[in-house]
């Protein structure tokens, strides 16, 4: 019963087909702990309805004048009140285990699906509802699986309380056995209302978190333009939707307890009354009666047991249903099982058959697009097929050496093929803990810090971590690098990308949050380190396209022109536009940028006063 071993090595492979199919799925993986919670429930529950019955006995031995009877029935009651403890404490405990295992499992399939998908995932599914599907719907799920084992318990307690009265009292144990269900389907006309408001107000929750994700993530651009105000404001009426979602919501959820406290409230008058009306009549004794009042009063227990899990059930499916859309979603249109391998990557050529664009092994290809997210689509495509959207149709499959990606396990093209996002995370944690990434070996950490010149950077970070004893490798980096300016963090998510030393590296504008000087000696390390190994680099930077072996110029969703950076410079005006953002031409005949760019590279960065 250790929570050792989470996370799990492998949370399996869930049941999609539905929501309820997914809850069942949740249930079964934890068959062993589910059974242990039902055990001690039982025993638990079982000890809860014989303690009257054993005082029912002692207050007849006690009426009798039987002495022995009375030890007897007090020794038995003692007893029980220690097993109902124990199986109390031992309840609660495998019951958090439970929730805690099932909690964990769904994060770890949300994590891993993730990890599948990369950047593709928020094409698909907003940011905003993959955190409320880790947070709160993991926790509405992890309820309901935990609360399956108690009323398992409830009804096989139940079931037996009611052989025992209607061997003794046919009529009672007749209400008893009868009694439950109904007052139990009594909350079901509320469950369907429930759901509904739950669902919506599940839905405005995710759409308030995605704009509090979304503000977060844009709070210092917000600062600089001073929109905090507007933003501030969007996100109070967002929450006061929410918040009025939930008070409606929560009227259902008090009417059902109320409910829960009436009906059986009623139901235990009706019974003691009919007790009382026996005794008088001398049928049974005043013992028995109590033994009576005290079994209908734990009906009550059996019965919060099953609204509760009425309750459960309601929100659960409804986050069921969230949860089930993030995990359904696959890398490609149609995918089945992979039947392709990648043979010798280092040597082969990733070629894109949607735009023309082929990067020739062992090269540097530098990519220029005139927008920044179609470089950004295009530079995921190259990492294996992201997730389609809900209007778009599948597209051909970016082939490495021949073999298309889509038909290659997706552990393989991430080996083969890293893509370096224009907005990469920084982990919290050491230095030395931000480079333990897959890697060849064959550029150390030092290496690489050279080649991006992070010597500053570096600086920063033992200034800022004066418990590392000035080095640099244990100097602590906080939570996505937000004590780092954003040229620094670029550096080090640059470093850790040519750490890992991939046969094929995708750079999406690596560069874009430096100034020019630090630019143009990382375009020098950059390629030096990734000299005979394949590059891809979008990039708009002469200070880069001038490095790169071959420039291909992407427009209108093709390759438009091909060449070196100073040959498209001078024949392509499509080109120039993009590049130097001026088309009017010297008085040589040639561009003002491409003279310029002809004497000095560093010379023609006309947007550098644009970086971050």
């Amino acid at each position: 019963m250790s929570l050792k071993s989470l996370p799990m090595p492998d949370p399996g492979v869930p049941d999609l087909s539905s929501p309820p199919a997914f809850l069942r799925w949740m249930r079964r993986s934890q068959r062993r702990g589910q059974l242990l919670a039902t055990c001690w429930g039982v025993l638990e529950l079982a000890c809860q309805a014989a303690l009257p019955l054993t005082l029912g006995l002692g207050i007849q031995a006690a009426v009798g004048g039987d002495t022995a009877g009375i030890w007897r029935a007090g020794a038995l009651a003692l007893l029980l009140a220690a097993l109902q403890s124990l199986g109390g404490v031992l309840l609660h405990r495998q019951a958090v285990w439970n929730w805690i295992t099932a909690a964990s499992q769904l994060r770890q399939l949300v994590a891993r699906q993730a990890s599948r998908l990369g950047a593709g995932l928020s094409r698909r599914i907003a940011t905003g509802e993959i955190v409320a599907v880790s947070n709160s719907d993991v926790e509405r799920i992890g309820w309901y699986v935990e609360l399956t084992a108690r009323v398992r318990a409830a009804v096989v307690v139940w079931l037996g309380l009611s052989v025992v009265v209607l061997s003794r009292r046919p009529l009672l144990g007749l209400a008893v056995l009868l009694g439950v269900p109904v007052l139990a389907a009594s909350v079901w006309p509320l469950l369907a209302p429930l759901e509904r408001r739950y669902g919506k107000q599940r839905a405005l929750a995710g759409r308030a978190t995605e704009l509090a994700a979304d503000t977060v993530a844009g709070l210092r651009v917000l600062r600089g333009i001073g929109g905090e105000e507007l933003f501030l404001e969007r996100y109070r009426v967002a929450s006061q939707q929410v918040r009025g979602a939930a008070v409606r919501t929560a009227r259902i959820w008090s009417l059902m307890q109320a409910q829960q406290v009436l009906l059986p409230g009623l139901f235990v008058v009706a019974t003691t009354w009919y007790g009382a009306e026996l005794v008088v009549r001398g049928r049974i004794g005043v013992g028995e009666l109590v033994a009576v009042y005290g079994a209908m009063a734990f009906l009550a227990s059996p019965l919060r047991i099953l609204g509760e899990a009425a309750h459960a059930w309601s929100v659960a499916r409804v986050s069921a249903e969230r949860a089930t859309q993030v995990l359904a979603l696959t890398r490609t249109a149609g995918e089945e099982a992979f039947t392709a391998a990648l043979t010798r990557p280092e040597r082969a050529d990733l070629h894109d058959p949607v735009t023309g664009l082929t990067a020739r092994a062992g090269r540097i290809t530098a990519v220029v697009c005139g927008d920044p997210d179609v470089a950004g689509h295009l530079a995921g495509r190259l990492g294996g097929h992201l997730p389609l959207a809900e209007d778009e149709r599948p597209e051909p499959s970016v082939r490495l050496g021949g073999t298309p990606l889509d038909e290659v396990p997706l552990d393989e093209v991430r080996a083969a093929v890293l893509v370096h996002d224009k907005e990469p995370v920084l982990l919290s944690g050491t230095l030395a803990e931000l480079f333990e990434v897959p890697a060849s070996g064959r550029v150390t950490a030092a290496r690489a810090l050279t080649a991006v010149r992070a010597e500053d950077v570096l600086d920063a970070l033992v200034d800022g971590s004066p418990e590392c004893g000035g080095d640099p490798m244990r100097a602590r980096i906080t939570e996505r690098g937000r004590s780092l300016s954003g040229g620094q963090r670029q550096r080090l998510a640059l470093a850790r990308s040519l750490v890992a030393d991939p046969a094929v590296l995708v750079l999406d504008e690596p560069t874009s949050a430096v100034d020019a000087h630090t630019e143009s000696r990382i375009a020098a390390g950059l390629r030096e380190l990734r000299d005979g190994r394949t590059t891809v680099l979008f990039a708009t930077s002469p200070l880069l396209l001038d490095r790169a072996d071959t420039v291909l110029l992407v427009h209108q969703g093709r390759v438009a022109a091909t060449g070196s950076h100073r040959e498209l410079l001078r024949g392509c005006p499509q080109y120039r536009a993009v590049v130097t953002r001026d088309t009017a031409p010297a008085p040589s005949g040639r561009s003002a940028p491409e003279a310029a760019q002809a004497a000095d590279p560093a010379a023609a960065r006309t947007h550098s006063e644009e970086k971050v």
